[in-house]
């Protein structure tokens, strides 16, 4: 199985946010046991470093973004991609877009977030953070 994480499931991760960190926890640490392939998008990156410069040092939140990119693939945003997303009046968040855009391009089975709303428009389907972890556990 492929999956595209959404940035808020990192995030979730990262600084322990309440009532999520203990899910986005167990999917990352399935990911690293190569139960499944995890993604994030080239840009999820750019913007987890910019989100958390307000908790985190500059040389912690590149230590954080490396050792998550030690256990998950990173898929690359081309200029097709962000035309694309620019020009799809389906979606209102053009980040979002690209997050689909993304997951496209490396034939993702699932984009996974806790914004389920937010990708009504998606082709690949989307699935939460705690159904995901249900379909691993149900075909162990």
């Amino acid at each position: 199985m492929v999956i595209l994480i959404d940035t808020n499931i990192i995030l979730d991760y990262l600084i322990s946010r309440k009532s999520f960190s203990d899910t986005a926890e167990t999917m990352l640490r399935l990911c690293f046991q190569q139960k499944y392939t995890g993604y994030i998008s080239a840009h999820s990156i750019t913007n987890i470093f910019y989100i958390l410069r307000k908790q985190f040092p500059v040389a912690e939140r590149k230590k954080m973004l490396i050792e998550l990119c030690e256990f998950v693939e990173v898929a690359g945003i081309q200029k097709k991609q962000i035309i694309d997303a620019l020009f799809n009046k389906d979606f209102v968040d053009i980040e979002d877009c690209l997050q689909a855009e993304c997951a496209k391009m490396i034939n993702a089975d699932y984009v996974v977030t806790r914004n389920i709303a937010d990708f009504s428009a998606s082709s690949i389907p989307v699935i939460s953070p705690e159904d995901l972890l249900q379909k691993i556990t149900a075909h162990e």
